[in-house]
């Protein structure tokens, strides 16, 4: 069931991000809009599209987030085998995503405050930030 699941969300996620979906989805409610007149713009006119959108909304939540949950996790092992690999890495932040907000909050701010204590160790990378930042904004 869960490979099905994982097949299943994972071709209608990719479907429900193409233009042509959306193009698709303009069309039914241009579509659904000329009807209107015919139907004397009734109840029953505007609860076909009031259920249907929120059918198709509720369904996609479930599909998308499945999704994004798997897109994470394989995210996670990646950056977790990175830092097993690198010599100098710290392991002990492998499944850090597993802490509450406040602990990861934590040691983002350790973090921070280490470079800046110790702006030798980390030697041109803050000065290289500004321009990084620059570069890309000079791009668009």
């Amino acid at each position: 069931m869960d490979l099905f699941f994982t097949r299943i969300s994972g071709r209608i996620a990719s479907f429900a991000g193409k233009p042509a979906t959306f193009v698709l989805a303009l069309l039914l409610i241009v579509i659904w809009a000329g009807f209107g007149p015919v139907a004397h713009y009734s109840d029953t006119w505007q609860l076909v599209v009031n259920t249907s959108t929120t059918i198709v909304t509720f369904l996609m939540v479930f599909l998308i987030q499945n999704s994004q949950n798997r897109d994470a996790a394989a995210m996670q092992a990646k950056l977790d085998e990175l830092i097993r690999a690198v010599d100098k890495a710290r392991g002990t932040f492998i499944a850090i995503e597993h802490l509450t907000d406040n602990q990861i909050q934590e040691i983002r701010a350790a973090l921070e405050k280490d470079c800046h204590e110790a702006p030798d160790k980390y030697e041109g990378k803050e000065a290289t930030v500004q321009t990084s930042v620059d570069r890309l904004l000079a791009r668009y």
